[in-house]
């Protein structure tokens, strides 16, 4: 069985997964990029020796037939394409957790954890039920487009909102609310020019206990917006969801 997977957006995030596949940690026999910004998917291209076609649109793209497209393109990505990737035989994987808050999630839809984890011990006691779920999440204003130089609370209120305000930087907000819902997930996004790294501290207290969750990552050094794990685990469910594919075959 050929395995051909399809990337939408050829950035920092996608740069990684092609590094993944050249270095055999993905099994993939082709690789096929498509992003609006057809320069950034020929210098993907000219990054890997493994094969790589470049897409001039998502039709194109589809018409491949991957088993699994990677979204890694940003919310209105999401947004413009949602319809027709869910309507395709491939299985999805997206990263711009944020734009899957409003839209009707399919078996096919997958996302990763992201920046975060213990997201199986969540998941488990919200079936059991929760009763409060907060995030605390810490960045240099760099990340954040700010320019403080004291630390500063910069939003406080509801996941959902937050992944609006923030769209690249707060897509770990969404999948912890994709992750415990109905439940609500309350967000603090704190400006602190003092850290290097970013920082989520997860609280969660269910009917039969509680738990907290700290996670300090390094940003990835193409784009301070996003955390070098998000990448990571976005390959790690890749891996899976291959091999689940050949499995079923």
């Amino acid at each position: 069985m050929t395995k051909k997977v399809g990337l939408i957006g050829a950035g920092a995030i996608g740069t990684v997964l092609a590094e993944a596949i050249e270095h055999k940690l993905v099994p993939c026999d082709e690789l096929v990029v498509f992003d609006l910004n057809n320069a950034k998917s020929e210098k993907l291209k000219a990054t890997v020796k493994f094969p790589v076609k470049v897409a001039s649109n998502i039709d194109e793209l589809l018409s491949t037939n991957p088993v699994v497209v990677v979204e890694a393109a940003g919310q209105g990505a999401v947004r413009e394409y949602y319809t027709k990737l869910t309507t395709s035989s491939a299985e999805l994987i997206f990263m711009s957790t944020g734009a899957l808050l409003e839209l009707q999630l399919t078996p096919k839809v997958h996302f990763p954890a992201g920046a975060i984890g213990g997201l199986d011990a969540i998941s488990a006691a919200a079936n059991a039920g929760i009763n409060e779920v907060t995030l605390t999440t810490r960045k240099n204003p760099k990340a954040l487009n700010k320019t403080n130089t004291q630390e500063a609370i910069i939003y406080e209120g509801t996941a959902e909102e937050a992944a609006k305000l923030f769209p690249r930087e707060m897509n770990v907000a969404a999948t912890l609310a994709l992750t415990v819902k109905p439940a609500k997930v309350q967000v603090r996004v704190v400006s602190d020019p003092k850290i290097t790294r970013n920082t989520h501290e997860i609280t969660v207290k269910w009917n039969y206990g509680e738990m907290q969750l700290k996670f300090a990552n390094q940003p990835h050094p193409d784009n301070p917006h996003t955390s070098a794990l998000a990448a990571w685990a976005t390959i790690r469910l890749l891996q899976n969801l291959l091999k689940a594919v050949e499995t079923d075959k």
